[in-house]
């Protein structure tokens, strides 16, 4: 119940999420800069010449890869000339600038990245294990046991959301900096991109009460156990 109302509330943010990208997307840029023209841009002035700007397939696929060291820019942004693609292209950029910068929070991010990714894998198999009744074979798999595993992967996965959390409002306000000391667009303009930022952070935010939310549902299966 707990993981289905968090599902619904992520589905409406992000359906809000794409109707203003949809509304500020059609609005042209004064300067008539494309979403790729700004990253270049951005980079540039801030003295970052060895990351790639590229297209990527999908919508709001955009993401900075600190490992290769490029910016990946979905189609309508990269070619798009308008506030919201503006805001995502600084966005990432951002990342690039804290990566080149050595900024501490998306370094710890970067270091939890394979712990992240082998407590997914780990969960999955416990749940697995549960719902084909491992533990039907007495003293091979306690369900205490089940509990305290799927605690420690919800500690990691709040852990990563949270520390997520500083790292892309860090980026949107590097982003939005940087758009308004260039000039880069209209006070309405940056009024537009600032929305649009503020919405896309909304996910991480929904995203970190879930993680936590489910954190403290089974921590408090476990201490009922323990009554």
């Amino acid at each position: 119940m707990i993981t289905g109302f968090f599902m619904l509330v992520g589905w409406m943010v992000s359906s809000r999420l794409k109707n203003k990208f949809k509304k500020y997307s059609e609005i042209r840029l004064s300067k008539d800069l494309t979403g790729a023209d700004i990253a270049r841009l951005m980079l540039a002035d801030n003295g970052i010449h060895d990351v790639k700007v590229i297209s990527v397939e999908g919508q709001l696929t955009d993401h900075y890869n600190p490992v290769n060291k490029t910016v990946n820019l979905s189609q309508d942004v990269y070619n798009g000339r308008n506030a919201a693609a503006t805001a995502v292209a600084a966005h990432e950029c951002g990342h690039a600038v804290q990566h080149a910068k050595a900024y501490s929070m998306l370094e710890f991010r970067s270091a939890m990245v394979p712990i992240q990714n082998i407590s997914a894998k780990v969960i999955n198999f416990v749940f697995l294990a549960m719902m084909f009744g491992a533990f039907a074979i007495k003293g091979l798999f306690s369900f205490d046991t089940a509990l305290l595993v799927i605690i420690a992967c919800y500690g990691v996965f709040a852990l990563f959301a949270l520390v997520t959390l500083p790292v892309e409002f860090d980026a949107s306000k590097r982003a939005l900096a940087w758009i308004e000391d260039r000039g880069i667009v209209t006070p309405q303009e940056h009024d537009m991109a600032k929305d649009a930022l503020n919405s896309a952070a909304m996910t991480y935010v929904v995203a970190a009460i879930g993680a936590i939310t489910m954190l403290l549902y089974y921590v408090m299966i476990f201490m009922g156990r323990r009554d």
